[in-house]
């Protein structure tokens, strides 16, 4: 039986779209595209992130390094985190969340299309604002944690940690925007058919992650009000003289911060679910449970957070029952884990690229997983907390795990994002050298925590064992750095040069497939009506969709418009970019100057006030004049 409804007969033309130039993409409010400017930003600051690490790894390369002093040494270590964790690891998520939601569950696009727009521009401008002070010296300097007191004026009197209190709410803006997007898109905006038993993996593992956005978030925007209130009004949140409880902040911060671990693993856990089953032609083992392991890890995500804090003195009773939680939230996980051997148990795999970086991830976390298990143990944590063996961990986790899957996630949708492959010879090398990297850096890093290294010192004396270890994580630190250049290499060659795909070049089951590479603009000319999990897999025998087709077939052929098939698509509008650019100068009106601070809010209003008019205007337009 058939599982979706022919479209009527369309092929990709690959000719370049009708909108082109700067201007077409300051202005779009396509889904796919917006996407794509997540993808670039967020591999840009990836790169960012990765020469802060670099440089703090050639201070730590031998005993008392001078290449940095302890001042800058401290912006290095703290924007390295926040650039990795807001600015690369979540955009390079967004990417996705762009890319493939609408496409997966037969949407045309997001429920809110320049709100989706305004929520990218909010990202990169906050990007910028929050980086750009590192190259005059004056960039956060108080760990990506921002601990409180110590972040406040009295220990911090400089602008340093404004533009971390500040960027961060900027930035916080655009995941909330995103995430209530994402949350009605995915709620509303499914095909007939598509149950929430038969969505894909990945929208399910994003479904989890929005709704952990919308509740964690606030969290974090209530402490850095408390913060910015302190810093810039004299208020006593946080003075401990005056009264305040010295663990308000820590508590305010990860009761975000644990989510925040989860908002980074999932999306890549959806990708990887993705990926396995297709190169091992084998649907995904136990779906339903791995979507209840997903739930369930982010309901048990917000109830872990305080094993960050089992050296502070919490009390017996808080150590057990959050030591209990940590235990407890390993299950969810590695049932995952156990899932995804068993899918590719007795598979007929494939060892793509995308394939080896799946696969990679499911021993790397795992690895990553048995040492954070080790500090739900209150006394092994007490010796472990803020050592590199920490490090070692967290980095396992989420590089190891978040950044392999989405490494995963870009080999495997690329063709459909620009219609054409990544060189698989050039990604073998960008695999290879970022597995060996990524272990030479992190793995010594257990054995120079367990020898007593400190986190976050910019130097250390010879003679305590830890040179050896140093030594080998800096040399890993340059094999990572060799491996990105292939990654970006290849990206580059192969955007708008590499071999053409298909609509569906890896055999795979799911409704992103159907629809040609790169999709058009409407995504689907037909809405379909699924009947299946697995709708390509389930068709009958030598049935084939009219519009899945190969290359060759498909070059020669035109795609029609959205006009043509009477579909109405949202304008573009550059509204979204002004009212993001009003929010962005109104926040540094906090920072310099009154004047500008009411200037931005001007632009602020003008752009959300032609934004509105203009979708009113758009809105009471009849349909044939829409185009």
């Amino acid at each position: 039986m058939a599982t979706i409804a022919a479209a009527p007969p369309y092929t990709a033309s690959h000719t370049e779209p009708a909108t082109t130039g700067v201007w077409s993409w300051l202005t779009t409010v396509d889904h796919k595209r917006i996407g794509a400017l997540y993808l670039v930003s967020a591999l840009f600051f990836f790169v960012v992130g990765g020469l802060e690490a670099a440089v703090m790894r050639a201070q730590l390369m031998h005993p008392n390094g001078t290449v940095v002093s302890a001042e800058m040494y401290n912006q290095l270590f703290t924007m390295h985190g926040t650039t990795m964790v807001f600015l690369a690891i979540m955009p390079l998520s967004a990417a996705f969340f762009n890319l493939l939601i609408p496409l997966q569950i037969g949407a045309r696009d997001v429920a809110f299309p320049r709100l989706n727009a305004f929520s990218y521009w909010v990202y990169v401008l906050g990007g910028v604002f929050i980086t750009v002070p590192i190259l005059f010296g004056i960039a956060p300097d108080g760990g990506w944690f921002g601990y409180a007191p110590l972040s406040t004026k009295a220990f911090s009197p400089q602008h340093n940690m404004d533009f971390w209190v500040l960027g961060l709410q900027i930035l916080g803006i655009s995941s909330l925007a995103a995430a209530f997007n994402f949350i009605t898109t995915i709620i509303n905006m499914r095909a007939p058919g598509m149950s929430l038993m038969r969505m894909p993996i990945f929208t399910w593992m994003s479904f989890v992650v929005q709704f952990l956005v919308a509740l964690a978030f606030p969290v974090i925007t209530v402490a850095l009000i408390f913060l910015q209130f302190d810093r810039f009004f004299g208020t006593n949140f946080y003075t401990i003289a005056k009264g305040a409880d010295p663990l308000l902040w820590q508590h305010l911060f990860w009761v975000f911060g644990h989510p925040e671990v989860y908002i980074l693993i999932l999306p890549a856990f959806g990708l990887v679910s993705e990926v396995l089953p297709t190169f091992s032609k084998k649907p995904l083992f136990g779906y339903p449970v791995m979507v209840y392991s997903g739930i369930l890890i982010g309901f048990l995500g917000f109830g872990v957070w305080a094993h960050h804090m089992f050296s502070v003195g919490m009390g017996p009773i808080a150590d057990a029952m959050f030591s209990l939680m940590t235990m407890l939230i390993a299950i969810p996980t590695g049932v995952k884990i156990f899932n995804w051997i068993a899918t590719m148990w007795g598979g007929q795999i494939r060892f793509t690229v995308a394939m080896k970086f799946g696969a990679a991830l499911v021993g790397l976390f795992t690895m990553g997983g048995i040492s954070g298990v080790m500090h739900s143990s209150p006394p092994a944590d007490l010796q472990q907390t803020d050592t590199y063996f920490v490090v070692a961990h967290f980095h396992y986790v989420l590089f190891g795990g978040s950044m392999f899957g989405l490494f995963a996630g870009l080999y495997y949708y690329f063709p459909k994002l620009t219609g054409r492959f990544l060189s698989e010879k050039i990604g073998n090398w960008h695999f290879w050298l970022t597995f060996l990297g990524m272990n030479l850096t992190f793995f010594p890093m257990h054995f120079s925590g367990l020898y007593g290294m400190p986190r976050r010192i910019y130097q250390y004396d010879a003679g305590q064992g830890l040179e050896l270890f140093n030594m080998i994580s800096t040399a890993g630190t340059a094999v990572l750095i060799v491996a990105t250049s292939f990654l970006l290499v290849n990206m580059i060659k192969s955007w708008n040069k590499g071999e053409r795909a298909s609509s569906n070049p890896w055999g795979a089951a799911t409704l992103e497939w159907t629809i040609p590479s790169p999709p058009p603009e409407y995504n689907f000319a037909v809405l379909p009506q699924v009947k299946s999990r697995y709708p390509l897999w389930n068709m009958k025998a030598g049935e084939k969709l009219v519009h899945e087709t190969t290359w060759e077939e498909e070059k020669d052929n035109y795609i029609p418009t959205s006009k043509e098939l009477g579909i109405v698509m949202p304008n573009p509008s550059i509204w979204p970019l002004v009212c993001a650019l009003g929010l962005m100068v109104m926040f540094g009106g906090l920072l310099f100057m009154e004047t500008s601070a009411k200037l931005a809010m001007a632009i602020m209003l003008t752009g959300t006030f032609w934004w509105v008019g203009s979708l009113y205007k758009w809105l009471m337009t009849p349909l044939e004049d829409h185009h």
